[in-house]
């Protein structure tokens, strides 16, 4: 299955709550909407993919737990990013400050906030120009690093605030940087 996006914006444009509502009433579908307004339908992932997500999210979070610095989020989470996109990323993370500044409600619910790191795995199903607009759609709205991980191009694209995107092959271990410091993420 390929990711189907669906113009909304002829007939109906979502607020947060009516796209929040929908996401409750299909649960089975991974469901985002863009800034436009575009509702985007993901395809699940298959076994390979899904492994390898859950070993990001995993070595993310034991980090995570080591330091304290923030909060780990899995690609169940949908942000509801400043321009008015509700993404969803494979794996993202919150410092923690940034996060305790949210309401309850607003941590309940989509949270409206961009995270300040994301990972977004290539699927052997993704086309690699949405995966691309994505990650600078997450800059545009105050990401501070990302990771664009292609294994099908064995290449990672590293997305970093006010800077151009850095492509390199894949490397045994990528840096977290001064924006997670001390972590590293060992890739096969």
């Amino acid at each position: 299955m390929d990711t189907v996006i669906l113009n909304l914006e002829p007939i109906v444009h979502l607020t947060q709550e009516q796209f929040y509502q929908l996401c409750m009433a299909n649960r089975e579908l991974n469901l985002e909407l863009n800034a436009k307004g575009d509702l985007i339908i993901v395809p699940p992932v298959g076994g390979e993919s899904g492994n390898q997500e859950a070993d990001l999210i995993t070595d993310l979070n034991n980090w995570n737990r080591q330091t304290k610095l923030g909060k780990v989020f899995s690609s169940s989470t949908i942000f509801r990013l400043p321009n008015g996109a509700n993404r969803s990323p494979d794996a993202a993370w919150i410092r923690l400050e940034r996060w305790e500044a949210l309401t309850p409600e607003e941590r309940e619910k989509f949270p409206p906030i961009c995270p300040d790191f994301t990972i977004e795995l290539r699927s052997r199903t993704d086309t690699l120009k949405p995966l691309q607009e994505k990650m600078q759609e997450y800059l545009a709205n105050g990401l501070r690093l990302g990771w664009l991980i292609n294994p099908q191009n064995s290449q990672v694209e590293i997305y970093r605030a006010n800077q151009p995107v850095e492509v390199i092959f894949l490397p045994s271990v990528l840096s977290g940087e001064d924006i997670l410091p001390g972590f590293e993420l060992p890739l096969e």
